[in-house]
């Protein structure tokens, strides 16, 4: 039951965390919140929509990245300040944050103006993005939205209206409903009922007295009516905070690493801060993370099934922390299966049992990652639980001191039962590494009625 090819050890991980604590392939990562799912024709707005979109359009604006003479990206903004400050998702101008020597970004009002943006902040976490129209000297104020005051919480079910440029086909406004805060979220989502489509990114979303309450990021894919807000006082605060800064020079990745170094920190302290569930099983306990920004799945065989019996379980967090259209980073998987062979006899469980460790995918090097660096350890649970581990990192090359680590563990104390565990964290600091493995091992152990 080999494992995956483990390489000398560069990264002495289980050495430093399993020395003293005596599957499932993993998920992709969330889908990049610039696609939108395809939904059916709304019905034409109503009287309320049509008043708010006259008195706002002018604060409208879509959002075009170019590459070349050629548009290589669309979204939506809108005007937040009278000097000519612009709010809109981070994802609808990363190309040029990241490669500004490779883009423009220009901006097409409804009434036909146009121009040219600079890029002054970034909210990464929050898909947000601070731009600034390039304007003369002495330019005449600009009217501007407002933010709904916080001390104003919406209700669920209040009539909302989310503006911008779907598809690139013209400036659109949408009816829907706030339905509250998305449940298990590590960060909150505001659960729109209206239909956002791609190029809507960034737009505002008002209510009733034309005040901003959210800001248009995605939409579920096979859903109708299922749309995602990032709530306004992030966009506010983004704006208090960078409004009188200098463009930024040069690629943002800076930027982007000492945001997500200060995101992965919190997100970690809350997830070792929680004790581990039971996943219920006769033999074996398994840290199962609790369900307070995770979403568990399971499955099993039946019990008619002749040959190999399982349980399978899956936790993962559902919304990832969009950086490039190629690196979503920033959360957390869980993936347990636990195995009965006494149907198979010892001899076909080892096999099927060993490849179901060996096929475990870890990743390879690519352009913005390097190999998995491995290092396989026997180690012993808390109560003396033998268990196979291999636990790989592989480094982020322009996020330095950020990487993604994968803990594989096998109990292996049976020759006709077995559990396969895997942690998954996206993003994460060495140290931060090193807790959530040892976090993660300490976690296994003998149900109190297991044999030894």
């Amino acid at each position: 039951m080999s494992p995956p090819h483990v390489l000398k050890v560069l990264l002495p991980l289980l050495a430093l965390l399993c020395g003293a604590v005596g599957a499932q392939v993993p998920a992709s990562a969330p889908p990049a919140p610039a696609q939108a799912a395809a939904a059916a024709t709304p019905p034409p707005p109503s009287v309320s929509a049509r008043r708010l979109y006259e008195r706002t359009r002018t604060q409208l604006l879509q959002i075009r990245t170019l590459l070349g003479g050629s548009q290589a990206s669309v979204g939506s903004g809108f005007v937040v300040s009278e000097q000519g400050h612009v709010i809109t998702n981070y994802h609808v101008v990363s190309q040029f944050a990241l490669e500004p020597e490779r883009y423009r970004l220009l901006y097409a009002a409804p009434d036909g103006q146009s121009g040219a943006l600079e890029l002054l902040d970034v909210d990464v976490r929050r898909d947000l993005a601070l731009l600034r129209l390039q304007r003369p000297e002495g330019a005449p104020a600009l009217p501007a939205l407002r933010f709904r005051p916080a001390e104003e919480p919406l209700a669920k079910g209040d009539r909302i209206y989310s503006m911008g440029n779907p598809h690139d086909v013209a400036f659109a406004v949408v009816e829907g409903n706030y339905n509250g805060l998305v449940e298990r979220s590590f960060d909150p989502l505001i659960y729109y009922a209206g239909s956002i489509n791609a190029g809507m990114s960034g737009g505002p979303v008002l209510d009733e007295e034309g005040r901003v309450v959210g800001v248009n990021v995605s939409a579920m894919f096979f859903a109708q009516q299922m749309s995602f807000l990032v709530p306004g006082g992030f966009a506010e605060r983004l704006l208090a905070r960078s409004r009188d800064a200098k463009p930024l020079q040069g690629p943002a990745w800076p930027r982007v690493r000492e945001q997500l170094t200060s995101y992965q920190d919190e997100l970690v302290k809350s997830f070792l801060a929680q004790p581990w569930r039971s996943g219920g099983h006769a033999r074996y306990r398994v840290p199962l993370p609790q369900e307070e920004y995770m979403r568990c799945w399971g499955r099993g065989s039946s019990s008619e099934d002749k040959g190999l019996q399982f349980q399978r379980s899956q936790c993962r967090m559902e919304h990832a922390v969009f950086i490039s259209g190629e690196i979503q980073t920033g959360y957390l998987n869980v993936a347990h299966e636990t195995y009965d062979g006494r149907q198979l006899g010892a001899l076909r469980f080892s096999r099927q049992y060993g490849n179901s460790f060996r096929n475990e995918a870890l990743g390879r090097a690519d352009k913005h990652r390097t190999a998995p660096h491995c290092r396989e350890e026997f180690v012993a649970a808390p109560d003396g639980l033998p268990l196979r581990t291999v636990a790989c990192l592989r480094a982020y090359r322009k996020l330095e001191g950020l990487y993604d680590l994968s803990v594989l563990v096998a109990a292996v104390d049976s020759s006709i039962e077995g559990e396969l565990g895997r942690l998954d964290a996206k993003g994460v600091s060495f140290a931060n590494a090193q807790k959530l493995t040892r976090h993660f091992l300490q976690g296994y152990a003998w149900t109190a009625t297991a044999s030894r």
